[in-house]
């Protein structure tokens, strides 16, 4: 049979809610008088993630690699070793609030396996939950470094924003007794850039300065020609918003690509065409990308997508990781027992999407290869990424995070 899904549009939550309570699967038993077996009692997993809201696209590629992810898992059967997978969908609509009300309602089903959310406020919320009532939580793409180690209960199925920052770092080598200058919003996600480049790779011996922009700038050149003076031996830009285009084209006037290495995120396939003159001289670090790896499980991913009217994208191989690991947790932890659960998925590796993964046993982080890649033209003026390098995962491992 294949796995149920249940994606739940906002305005029918309620009514599903009670819905929900009275459809939850239970044991059967078997005929006495024939011998035959009894019937085994389905596995309720809680999906929460965005369907709408402002991270709805990320929710989506989430979703549709989580799909892939479970029919390459358990064989297009959506059952493990007999065991129905009930698949419950819930949209957090991007809000943390909502997210754990879906979640105390899930739990309070009777549901101990919850997964999803590509936000880290609603995947540090959530977890919370998941320790509060011992339940298994496997978190999606949301990339704060704090869900690790974050408790016992709590697991991840993507990279880290350590991964995201000591990719960048490969561009240049070891970066000890380098410069690097961050480049970025003086807000709170330019803040917390800064923040992680000081934190990762001023640990590895960098010296790192930020040149931080007010918000409401439109004029770029002197902040372009101050990177050119700090005399850098790479730039990390984290950049967004409607001042993106403009930034890019005085950092090309100015020459700044000529001088120093520019290091920025590669986002979704939306974002390919988006860099505009400049897309052919960025380097990018990258979770992932289509044309990134070609083996097995990628292969699978990519055709199950096609198949279905998608593509695979940034967060795809976040839901296939998810998916395995969920089928993990109930062919090896026995889907009922959640110590047993947790037991079964540390120090657990298996071939993914993008290579070997390893879920480190001391604090739960996913120890995965990264990407370098580059931006080509194509003939009909697209722009697809091509890869440049793989970086193994022990190269950009996080450390140990204390639980």
């Amino acid at each position: 049979m294949r796995a149920t899904k249940k994606f739940l549009a906002p305005a029918f939550l309620a009514v599903a809610a009670l819905t929900l309570v009275g459809c939850a699967p239970t044991a059967t038993t078997g005929d006495t008088t024939t011998g035959e077996s009894p019937t085994k009692t389905a596995v309720q997993v809680g999906m929460i993630t965005s369907a709408t809201g402002p991270l709805a696209a990320y929710g989506a590629a989430y979703t549709a690699g989580f799909e892939a992810g479970l029919d390459y898992a358990t064989d297009g059967t959506g059952a493990v070793d007999g065991r129905e997978l009930d698949i419950t969908w819930k949209d957090d609509q991007g809000n943390p609030d909502t997210a754990v009300s879906l979640a105390k309602d899930l739990i309070g089903q009777g549901y101990q396996i919850l997964a999803g959310t590509v936000s880290s406020g609603i995947a540090v919320s959530l977890a919370e939950q998941a320790d509060q009532n011992k339940i298994l939580y496997i978190s999606g793409p949301a990339a704060a470094d704090a869900i690790t180690g974050i408790n016992d209960y709590t697991f991840r199925s993507g990279r880290q924003t350590y991964e995201d920052v000591a990719t960048a770092g490969t561009f240049i080598g070891d970066p000890s007794g380098k410069k690097i200058v961050v480049f970025a919003q003086d807000n709170a996600f330019g803040q917390g850039n800064l923040a992680g480049v000081t934190a990762v790779l001023g640990a590895k011996g960098a010296t790192v300065e930020g040149v931080l922009v007010a918000e409401d700038a439109t004029e770029f050149t002197p902040f372009a020609q101050q990177l050119l003076d700090a005399s850098p031996d790479l730039i990390f830009v984290a950049w967004a918003g409607a001042s993106t285009g403009a930034m890019w084209t005085a950092l090309q006037q100015q020459g700044v690509f000529d001088a120093v290495p520019v290091v920025t995120g590669l986002g979704d396939v939306s974002t390919y065409g988006a860099y505009g003159d400049v897309s052919g001289k960025i380097s990018f670090l990258s979770h992932y990308f289509a044309a990134a790896t070609d083996n097995e499980q990628s292969k699978a991913m990519i055709s199950y997508l096609e198949a279905h009217g998608s593509q695979a994208d940034l967060f795809s191989p976040d839901g296939f990781v998810a998916a395995q690991m969920l089928v993990q947790a109930v062919r090896e932890g026995g889907g009922d027992n959640v110590d047993d659960m947790i037991a079964s998925l540390e120090d657990y590796t298996f071939d993914s999407v993008k290579g070997s993964i390893t879920i480190r046993g001391e604090d739960h982080a996913v120890l995965q290869p990264m990407f370098q890649a580059s931006l080509t033209q194509g003939a009909d003026n697209s722009w697809t990424p091509e890869l440049i390098d793989t970086i193994d995962a022990e190269t950009v491992a996080p450390p140990v995070a204390a639980k």
